[in-house]
């Protein structure tokens, strides 16, 4: 890949909101990414069924993608920081009722503590269509434009490091302090979040953001920017339909229990590999981001992505299988640095909440309803041909789509960064 020396990799975290912002940022990924294994877990071994898992997928993004572009809305027209607090509140209740649950097992129904996983996981998903586009909106407003693109590097890795310590941990906390006690972390890093949103000040609605006629209008306008501009569009579809179908996190646990035989501790590191290989690859786009030749390089990974998930399909080897997680990671990151990158400066400040909540229904549709889709393919094909037909998808997506998008190639991110400096 080709790549520019960046000028001043911590450039950023001069910035106190931002360095709260990434802090909290974290333990929210932790927290969120914990929960979801301990519960994935969980329901796998009451239940056996790869169904179940991808169900879990289904409860989160179904209420999700109902409410993001309303989500946006109000980020653009009101206070993000505190919706971003009300939003959270509402998490930390899902999670206070998950520990509930957990502690009258011996009293209810193993159907019905699947059922109180499923309603918890739902209301996170609703409350994630509001807190997702507030954040995602706020955060440019927490650096000046010319450290845009270091930022994004930043908030990626401090993300992807939250994502290896808490599926990492998650595995070893069920193993050792039980579900009970797990749970009980999982709502210590969620008050550590609210901690940190009380460090960012409010920040004021641009003019620009309040003139709509109606919702409607508004809400038209953001669909219709994302569509309108190739590159937007064309990188966050990259996205959705590589994780879609060539996304293996859902079925993980099966691999875990049933196929490399490795239990919670395995799959703790199973579910850690990805991240652990993608802020390696952040650590190294810190100083040199991927921007010069963005596109050329987005194609590369997204196949790089889907080359990886055809070996950890193939694998039978427990540490062959990490290794190839790693660089589904590895290529992932430099995917998410460039589109948060181009979002960034392809986007209007009195725009940015509706077009993150565009792109948050496209990301978590990759993530979640790739979740369903891994689960059901699983259920009726076989969990490994079912991995080797959705990394198969993949490379005929970004083949397509090479073919489709030569124009982008001559587009130059990194004039337009350095341009802003």
């Amino acid at each position: 890949m080709s790549f520019f020396q960046n000028k001043d990799a911590y450039s950023a975290l001069k910035f106190p909101e931002f360095r709260a912002f990434i802090v909290g940022n974290t333990l929210f990924t932790m927290a969120l990414l914990m929960q979801e294994v301990i519960v994935s877990y969980e329901i796998y071994k009451i239940t056996h069924n790869p169904l179940a898992l991808g169900l879990i997928g289904l409860a989160e993004v179904i209420p999700y993608i109902s409410l993001a572009l309303f989500g946006g809305h109000y980020a653009d027209n009101r206070d993000k920081r505190k919706i971003m607090q009300i939003s959270l509140s509402v998490i930390i209740f899902g999670s206070f009722l998950l520990l509930y649950s957990s502690l009258q097992l011996d009293s209810q129904s193993p159907d019905f503590h699947i059922y109180t996983i499923y309603f918890v996981i739902f209301l996170i998903g609703l409350a994630k269509g509001f807190f997702s586009p507030a954040a995602s909106s706020l955060n440019p407003f927490l650096v000046p434009k010319e450290v845009f693109a270091n930022a994004a590097t930043w908030n990626s890795s401090f993300w992807q490091l939250g994502a290896i310590l808490g599926p990492g941990m998650a595995g070893f906390l069920y193993a050792y302090l039980g579900l009970a006690g797990s749970l009980e972390t999982v709502i210590v890093f969620l008050l550590g979040v609210m901690t940190c949103l009380f460090f960012i000040k409010k920040r004021p609605v641009p003019p620009k953001a309040v003139t709509h006629e109606s919702i409607w209008q508004s809400l038209k306008e953001g669909i219709v920017y994302v569509f309108k501009t190739k590159i937007i569009l064309y990188a966050i579809s990259l996205d959705l339909f590589s994780v879609l179908f060539g996304g293996v996190i859902a079925i993980l646990p099966i691999f875990a229990e049933d196929i490399l035989k490795v239990g919670a501790e395995g799959l703790g590191i199973l579910r850690a590999a990805p991240s652990i290989g993608a802020l390696i690859s952040m650590a190294f786009m810190i100083y040199f981001p991927p921007l010069e030749k963005a596109w050329r390089n987005l194609l590369i990974a997204i196949a790089g992505f889907g080359i990886a998930t055809m070996v950890f399909g193939i694998s039978t080897n427990f540490w062959i299988s990490v290794v190839a997680l790693f660089f589904t990671g590895a290529f992932d990151s430099v995917s998410v640095v460039i589109r948060q990158t181009v979002l960034r400066f392809y986007t209007p400040d009195e725009m940015r909440g509706r077009v993150s909540s565009v792109n948050g229904i496209f990301v978590s549709s990759s993530n979640e309803l790739g979740a369903f889709e891994s689960g059901v393919m699983a259920k009726m094909m076989g969990t490994v041909p079912s991995v080797l037909v959705g990394a198969t998808a993949t490379l005929v997506i970004v083949s397509l789509v090479a073919l489709n998008s030569k124009d982008l190639l001559k587009l130059k991110v990194a004039k337009k960064v350095e341009s802003e400096d």
